[in-house]
């Protein structure tokens, strides 16, 4: 009831005392549903944050955590529907409350490494098990609070329709993705931000405690205001939901998350597993939300019918041309696409949803499609598809979907399949779409001889230069980057090729390591962060050791089974399967040094930078593998970033203690079958920094560079080094 100053206001306003009240609980409604869905974005890459470098950072983590919110989600509207058909208003928010008082006990969220059963086949139910005892309760319930909102709304409120707080949920998702990556993540800590959220968390649960009670008050003989009221919502008659349409529904919805998902992939596995692009098609999806169900003006069949066949087709296009294209051009090419997929889906779900006594049922059809999505993409297609094909597949699903929408709905000029000649047109424009998208899933196939997927991403050994016998060699590829080659020829395949040659940064840092060049102390301690082919073991010699560090088992097979670097080397090698910072972190509580001569690290994920092994943090780990006078050689060849102000900033950590960064670029060479390549070496061995061929081999950092940069397993960001042009 409002009295006092809050009366005289409001009638100043022109609204009666009921008017008014009936807004100010549609405020706190709101502003309920706001922070609830603010919280319900905001945890998700900051749990993922947590939870990366135990799994090596592999786009999979992200994917998976995606998956595990999305069936969370998926539970909490069909607790959301369960309360609302099954409990009277007040049991409701009995029920409600309490569980939701429980939850308190629980903060503040952050989930603990010992936790990590550390499997390096199955990392898929890890994470999901990490996450649920670290979030699931919380999870759950924040997860429900929109559809039960709107469900109380609709009780307590003035009488407007529910579907309009369903904007002010996307627009607290919304801001809670588009603010990690720019503000939260670049200035606060991940324990300053898991306390944030946990009290946060606090004013949400005060919040639906003020919601509850509300409802409590309710009385079904409580009078709305006329000028507000209106038996039913004027958008969605109340009418009992068809099957079929309850299938299109889940459809659209299942479509609309596969995108997402499936873009979320193709960027994160050829450029970085970073916040920033996880967020970027998690806003896009989330905006199309907002546009779509806050007014069904934003949304034209017509117009994003024909930005779907543009969006397709430059896709396609940019499918074909792979990494050869430009960064911004892929992110833009991909987010439009996404973005036209999603208002299509979602614009389509608009049009078809019931009247609010359907409400709650609406939303649990949509997140079952949103899980199933989920669920196909992360754990189905990784089992029945070579590559990444469920990216093809979610786009030839989106327009068959378009199709069908507009061939049944009796409001639309093309129902029934007419006329003829459009729906000719329509339906050869599929064809197509589809020939295309198999041609590029077919010509990914080419020369294949052996291929895996995993959780970590797609392997695949070529076979070039069959014509020719002296170029014959086979080829580790990862996702749709070079890992390594071999010749086949008898007197080429003990070559050290690609990135690797004699002439490059970890090739120098090898052959000439003063231990190397004395007799009496020729033999060397390699440790290598990353397997691929095992070309560093064609510098072994008799008496050395090499420890190989690899998450990927299926690399290990790899390079087992289809290349002879280690079978030829005379050196002692070794492979330690798990990701190279976790194995060397335990080795260091063990109080088992490596004692490494040459330590390098080569761990890109296709051509993802791996950040986590390139933090102060992870440098430390590093230093206790080292030998006093050992070589860090960091290999920075990267196509969209110059990551050589990171490694520079790790060694001035040491300045002090004569540490110094060496840049080593080398332009490679066809004839030795040799790459182009940049390494840092980072080193106090004066006497290897002196030495003649060092210095020959040296190249000056350019004058333009960028001031060093420290990251840290707090801080990191990789667009601040991305470069200003690309080859």
């Amino acid at each position: 009831m409002i009295k006092g100053k809050d009366k005289w206001i409001f009638e100043k306003a022109g609204l009666d005392v009921e008017e008014a009240s009936s807004w100010k609980v549609m405020i706190l409604y709101a502003f309920t549903v706001f922070v609830s869905a603010f919280l319900l974005f905001l945890v998700q890459p900051l749990l993922a944050r947590y939870i990366l470098p135990w799994f090596g950072g592999s786009p999979g983590v992200w994917t998976t955590c995606l998956l595990f919110f999305q069936v969370l989600l998926l539970a909490g509207y069909g607790f959301a529907h369960y309360l609302a058909g099954r409990f009277s208003h007040r049991r409701q928010a009995v029920i409600f409350l309490m569980i939701l008082l429980l939850t308190i006990a629980l903060l503040p969220i952050a989930p603990s490494s010992n936790w990590d059963s550390g499997s390096q086949t199955t990392p898929t139910w890890d994470i999901l098990r990490i996450l649920l005892l670290s979030i699931g309760a919380c999870y759950f319930l924040l997860a429900s609070t929109s559809p039960l909102m709107q469900a109380w709304f609709s009780l307590t409120g003035s009488g407007a329709s529910p579907y309009r707080l369903y904007a002010f949920s996307n627009l607290g998702s919304l801001i809670a993705v588009a603010g990690y990556p720019f503000i939260i993540e670049p200035n606060l800590g991940l324990s300053l931000q898991s306390k944030i959220w946990s009290y946060l968390y606090v004013v949400f649960v005060a919040a639906c405690c003020t919601c509850a009670f509300k409802l409590w008050d309710y009385r079904k003989s409580e009078r709305i205001p006329p000028s507000l009221k209106s038996g039913e919502d004027p958008d969605c008659p109340e009418r009992r939901p068809a099957g079929t349409e309850k299938m299109i529904w889940l459809s659209l919805a299942a479509l609309s998350s596969a995108n997402l998902i499936a873009t979320t992939n193709q960027l994160c596995l050829d450029v970085a597993v970073i916040p920033l692009l996880w967020l970027l098609p998690m806003g896009i999806y989330l905006l199309s939300f907002i546009l779509c169900f806050h007014s069904d003006k934003l949304y034209s069949r017509p117009c994003f019918g024909i930005a779907l066949a543009i969006a397709l087709a430059q896709t396609c296009v940019i499918l074909n041309q792979g990494v050869f294209v430009g960064l911004e051009i892929q992110i833009v090419s991909y987010s439009f696409t996404l973005f036209v997929c999603c208002m299509i889906c979602h614009g389509e779900l608009v049009r078809l949803k019931p009247g609010s006594g359907y409400l709650t049922s609406f939303y649990l059809m949509i997140s079952t499609g949103g899980a199933l999505g989920g669920v196909f993409v992360t754990l189905i297609a990784p089992h029945i598809f070579k590559g990444y094909w469920e990216f093809h597949l979610a786009l030839a699903g989106t327009a068959l979907m378009f199709l069908i929408v507009l061939f049944r709905d009796r409001k639309c000029r093309l129902f029934g399949g007419r006329p003829l000649w459009l729906w000719a047109c329509l339906y050869l424009s599929f064809v197509v779409l589809v020939m295309a998208l198999g041609y590029q899933i077919r010509d990914s196939l080419k020369d294949t001889i052996a291929t895996k997927r995993n959780f970590f991403g797609i392997l695949r050994v070529l076979e070039h230069g069959e014509n020719h016998p002296e170029e014959l060699r086979r080829v580790l590829m990862h996702g749709r980057i070079e890992h390594g080659f071999q010749f086949a020829a008898e007197d080429k395949k003990y070559w050290p090729t690609s990135y690797f040659g004699p002439n490059s940064g970890v090739g120098i840092a090898i052959q000439f390591h003063p231990r190397r060049l004395n007799p009496a102390q020729r033999h060397l301690r390699i440790g290598v962060v990353g397997l691929g082919t095992a070309t560093l073991a064609a510098y072994g010699e008799s008496g050395d050791y090499f420890r190989f560090y690899e998450i990927n088992p299926d690399v290990v097979e790899f390079s087992n089974k289809y290349f002879t670097y280690q079978k030829d080397s005379p050196a002692m090698i070794d492979i330690v399967l798990g990701d190279a910072r976790i194995s060397m972190e335990k080795e260091r509580s063990q109080r088992r040094s490596g004692r490494f001569d040459v330590l390098a690290i080569d761990a890109f994920s296709s051509d993802a930078i791996p950040v986590h092994l390139l933090t102060r943090e992870c440098y430390e780990i590093y230093r206790h593998h080292l030998k006093t006078d050992g070589i860090l050689a960091v290999h920075i060849s990267s196509r969209y970033f110059d990551l050589s102000p990171v490694v520079r900033s790790l060694a001035q950590l040491d300045a002090a203690a004569g540490v110094q960064a060496v840049l080593i670029a080398d332009e490679g060479s066809t004839m030795q079958g040799t790459d182009a390549t940049c390494w840092v070496l980072v080193t106090s061995n004066e006497e290897f920094l002196v030495q003649n061929q060092v210095h020959l081999a040296r190249s000056p950092w350019p004058e333009e560079d960028p001031p060093p940069l420290l990251f840290t397993d707090d801080y990191s960001n990789l667009f601040r080094l991305l470069k200003k042009r690309q080859n």
